[in-house]
C-alpha cells in the first residue's frame, strides 16, 4: 500500500498544475495540511505556464492551519480522475501535456478593480464588530472602508457587504489589492481576486519611525496603540521577507521589528538577521498562531508596549571583512615562493609565448626546477612537488625528459610526475578526478591551455570566465600553484591569446619571446615583485641515439644564455668613424663562415680585410684617408669588445 504522504504526491500530480487559481491555492494548503513538502508542490506548480517561484513560495508560506484540510487534496484530485486501487494509483503523471485550456491571466471583472471596489465603499466607525473584536477603538480609521450593504460583490462564495476593507498598498503608493475581513461569525478573510498581495502593505500611524511589521491589522493595530509607532500590515507572513527587504533597501537607518504570530519565531529571526532587523517574540506558553493583539487584551497596552521595547536582534555573524591595523598588517606571514621573485607557492599563474618560442621547454624545465628545489636562471628555489600534465605533443615528452637527464648527467627529480592522458578542464568530473591524484600543495603545469579547453572560444568573456572558474576549483582543490601554459596571438606584442580576462586573474605570468635564434622569458605580471627583466635563455639539441633507420634521435634542452649577458656589457658604438664602420659592416655577418678558429660555435665571421673595404665605402672622408680610417674604426670595435677578432677573421660579439 502506499504510505499517505505517497497517496498524497500522488494525488496532487493527478490534478492539471493549470486550475483556476482560488483552487490551485485550496490544493496548496490541502497538500500542505497533508505533509506533502515544499519541493514536490513546487514541482507541481512549476508546470504551470504561468509559474512563479517567488509567489508559490510566498503563498506556501501564508497556508497555516486553516479551514482547507487534507480531504480537499483528495477530493479535487477524484475530479481528476484519481483513484487508489490497492498498491497502485491511476494518478496522472505531472509530465504529461495536459489538454485542458491553460488558464488565462487573471484580471478583476469591470468595475471591480482594487480603486473601484474602494471608491464605492464607506467610512467605516469604530463600532464594526471586527475593530470592536479587537479592542481598537480609537485607533486611524481615515484609511479603511467598509463595504456598503446590498453591494453585489461576492468572493469564494460569500457576499462582502458589511465587511471592513482594508487597502493594499505597492511600494509607488499605488492601491495593488483590497482584504475584506468580516465580523466575527459573519464570513472568512478573503482577498480581492486578480490583485495579488505580493509586496503590498497598509500603515497603521505614522508615515516614519520605528515600524512594526505585523502579519494582520488586527496585531497592528495593537502596536499602534501600545506605542504611538507605525505598524506595517504584512497580509500573510508569506508576504514579511519582502516587505522587510523594500524597507530595508529605502531606509538603511530605519528600526524594523518583526513581530510573528506564534510558531513563527525562528524564521522571523532568519528574515532579521538578513535584513539587519529586530524580533519581539510572544512569550511563552501561548497557543501556536497566537499573536500580540491577544496579548495587549489580556495584559494590557504597557505590557505589549514592554515587549515591543524589550524586542532583540539576532545574534550577529561573523564579520565578513576583517579591518587591519598596522601591527595586524606586520602580524601577517610573508609572501610564500615557490621560485624567488617568478611565482608563488600558491595562485594561478601562465607561461605564455608564440608557437616555437621553446616555452613548453622551458616549463618543463620550471617544472624540474621546482620539484629538485635547485636555483632556477639564479632565483631561488623551494621546492615541491610538481605535476605536469602534457596535453601537446605528448609523443615526443619521453625525449624530453631523457634529454633533460643527458644534460643534467642525473635522473628526474622523484617529486616529479608526468601525467599524459587527455584531460578537459570544462569537465567537472576531469577536474575532480584529476585533483584526487595530484599531492596537496603540488605544482600543477597544464600544457597547453588550448588542449586543455579545445572547445572554449578563447575570445568570449564568458567562456573565459568558465575556464578560469575550473582553473581556481583546481588550484583550491589541491592547494597550491597551477600553471597554465598557453599561446599568444597572432601579434605576440598583445600577449596570451584570448579574453583580457585571463592575464587579469593571473597571480603571476611569465612572457617566452624569440627573435631569431634568440630567445628570452621576462616576468610580464609578478604580485609583490619586479617585472619586465629579461632571460636569455638557448635550446641546445641532445643526440640521444640512433633510430632503426639509423637517423639520429634527439631533443632540446633549456640552457641560460650567458653570451647576452656578456652583449649587454658591451657599449655599442654610439658616434663617429666606429659607428659608420660597424653599420656599414653589419650586414655581411648574414652571410658569414662559421666554425673559424678563435670564433665562437656557429658564430659568422667576416674576412678583415673585406670588411675594412666595405667599411671604407661608408665613410665620407677623402677617399684617400678612407682605408685607414675604416681600418683603425674596426681596430677601435674591437678593443672595445663590440668585434671579435683572430687570424684575420672577424665576428661579433653578440
Amino acid at each position: 500500500m502506499l504510505n499517505g504522504h505517497a497517496r498524497a504526491c500522488d494525488a496532487l500530480h493527478a490534478i492539471p498544475s493549470t486550475i483556476e487559481h482560488d483552487t490551485r491555492a485550496k490544493v496548496g494548503m490541502a497538500a500542505k495540511d497533508a505533509g506533502v513538502p515544499f519541493d514536490e508542490c513546487d514541482a507541481w506548480q512549476s508546470t504551470n505556464p504561468r509559474y512563479d517561484a517567488a509567489e508559490v513560495r510566498s503563498m506556501w508560506n501564508s497556508y497555516d492551519d486553516g479551514p482547507v484540510k487534507a480531504g480537499t487534496l483528495f477530493k479535487i484530485a477524484a475530479e481528476y480522475g484519481y483513484r487508489i486501487n490497492g498498491d497502485k494509483s491511476n494518478s496522472k503523471p505531472a509530465a504529461r501535456p495536459n489538454t485542458r485550456p491553460v488558464e488565462p491571466p487573471r484580471k478583476p471583472a469591470p468595475g471591480n478593480g482594487a480603486a473601484d471596489v474602494f471608491a464605492r465603499c464607506e467610512p467605516v466607525s469604530n463600532g464594526h464588530g471586527y475593530i470592536v473584536a479587537k479592542a481598537a477603538a480609537g485607533v486611524p480609521l481615515d484609511g479603511l472602508r467598509v463595504v456598503p450593504a446590498g453591494d453585489p460583490l461576492h468572493i469564494a462564495g460569500q457576499s462582502v457587504a458589511g465587511f471592513l476593507v482594508v487597502p493594499a498598498y505597492a511600494p509607488d503608493g499605488a492601491m495593488q489589492s483590497l482584504q475584506f475581513i468580516p465580523p466575527p461569525g459573519a464570513g472568512k478573510k478573503v482577498n480581492l481576486p486578480g490583485a495579488p498581495m505580493a509586496g503590498a502593505t497598509f500603515t497603521v500611524g505614522p508615515a516614519d519611525g520605528t515600524a512594526y511589521l505585523c502579519e494582520g491589522i488586527g496585531a497592528a493595530w495593537a502596536c499602534y496603540q501600545a506605542t504611538g509607532h507605525r505598524a506595517i500590515v504584512c497580509f500573510g507572513w508569506g508576504n514579511v521577507r519582502r516587505v522587510a527587504e523594500a524597507m530595508r533597501q529605502s531606509d538603511a537607518a530605519a528600526r524594523l521589528v518583526l513581530v510573528p504570530d506564534v510558531g513563527k519565531e525562528a524564521a522571523a529571526m532568519k528574515i532579521a538577521a538578513d535584513v539587519g532587523a529586530a524580533v519581539a517574540a510572544m512569550p511563552e506558553g501561548w497557543p501556536n498562531n497566537s499573536d500580540v493583539n491577544e496579548l495587549a487584551q489580556l495584559h494590557g497596552a504597557d505590557a505589549l508596549a514592554q515587549l515591543l521595547e524589550d524586542a532583540t536582534e539576532p545574534p550577529k555573524p561573523v564579520p565578513r571583512y576583517k579591518l587591519l591595523t598596522r601591527d595586524d598588517l606586520a602580524e601577517l606571514p610573508a609572501l610564500v615562493w615557490r621560485i624567488r621573485g617568478v611565482l608563488p607557492a600558491v595562485g594561478l599563474a601562465g607561461l605564455y609565448g608564440p608557437s616555437a618560442s621553446g616555452k613548453s621547454f622551458l616549463g618543463f624545465d620550471m617544472a624540474a626546477a621546482i620539484a629538485e628545489g635547485h636555483r632556477w636562471f639564479d632565483c631561488r628555489v623551494e621546492a615541491a612537488e610538481v605535476v605536469y600534465a602534457a596535453l601537446e605533443g605528448e609523443a615526443g615528452f619521453k625525449l624530453r625528459a631523457q634529454a633533460w637527464e643527458a644534460h643534467k648527467g642525473r635522473n628526474l627529480p622523484e617529486r616529479l610526475r608526468m601525467m599524459l592522458q587527455p584531460f578537459k578542464l570544462t569537465e567537472p568530473r576531469d577536474v575532480r578526478d584529476f585533483a584526487a591524484v595530484v599531492p596537496a600543495g603540488a605544482v600543477v603545469f597544464l600544457d597547453t591551455l588550448n588542449r586543455a579547453a579545445p572547445t572554449a572560444d578563447e575570445n568570449s568573456s564568458k567562456d573565459m570566465g568558465e575556464i578560469l572558474v575550473a582553473a581556481k576549483v583546481l588550484q583550491t582543490m589541491t592547494g597550491g600553484l597551477v600553471v597554465l601554459i598557453h599561446h599568444t596571438g597572432k601579434d605576440a606584442t598583445k600577449g596570451l591569446r584570448g579574453h583580457s580576462s585571463l592575464l587579469a586573474a593571473m597571480d603571476a605570468a611569465v612572457e617566452v619571446s624569440r627573435d631569431g635564434d634568440r630567445r628570452e622569458w621576462k616576468r610580464a605580471k609578478v604580485k609583490e615583485g619586479a617585472d619586465g627583466d629579461a632571460h636569455p635563455f638557448r635550446l641546445v639539441i641532445e643526440t640521444l641515439g640512433m633510430d632503426d633507420e639509423g637517423e639520429p634521435v634527439t631533443s632540446c634542452t633549456v640552457r641560460a644564455d650567458t653570451n647576452s649577458d656578456d652583449v649587454k656589457r658591451v657599449k655599442v658604438p654610439q658616434g663617429g668613424n666606429q659607428r659608420l664602420v660597424y653599420e656599414g659592416i653589419r650586414g655581411m655577418f648574414k652571410d658569414g663562415k662559421s666554425g673559424k678558429p678563435g670564433a665562437p660555435p656557429l658564430r659568422p665571421c667576416i674576412e678583415l680585410e673585406a670588411a675594412v673595404t666595405r667599411g671604407a665605402s661608408s665613410l665620407t672622408c677623402e677617399p684617400q684617408r678612407r682605408a685607414t680610417r675604416a681600418r683603425e674604426a674596426i681596430t677601435g670595435l674591437v678593443a672595445r669588445g663590440v668585434l671579435g677578432l683572430n687570424e684575420g677573421w672577424l665576428w661579433t660579439a653578440c
